[in-house]
């Protein structure tokens, strides 16, 4: 996440976290683990850190990152932009009620909802 120069971090904030049931598309959720990955952060912490950014009107990522991120979007095929959200149709049915995979084939999504 970015930060502005001169600016130091926060101190810790205790908080309590919660498990969420959230279904994403499949690529922007590859896009996503590969992204906290690349950043040495969980997933859970990105999002955290994503939609705190947001929620403040700022930008989450360096230019750096969303270089990489364009990267990532091109490796996983996610041509998905801002102006598709609230228009995606779920294609994956009810599926197996884990992620709407019904492809069978093992892309490490299991759990992941």
């Amino acid at each position: 996440m970015s930060e502005t120069p001169g600016e130091s971090p926060p101190v810790g904030r205790r908080i309590h976290r919660v498990q969420t049931g959230v279904r994403l598309e499949r690529r922007l959720v590859k896009v996503t683990k590969a992204l906290a990955e690349y950043l040495g952060v969980t997933m859970g912490d990105l999002l955290e850190g994503i939609l705190l950014h947001a929620y403040e009107g700022k930008q989450p990522f360096s230019d750096e990152t969303l270089g990489k991120i364009t990267g990532l979007k091109d490796i996983y095929g996610l041509d998905l932009g801002a102006a598709d959200s609230h228009h995606l149709i779920d294609e994956g049915g009810d599926g197996d009620g884990e992620n709407g995979d019904d492809d069978g084939a093992d892309d490490g999504l299991e759990g992941t909802s």
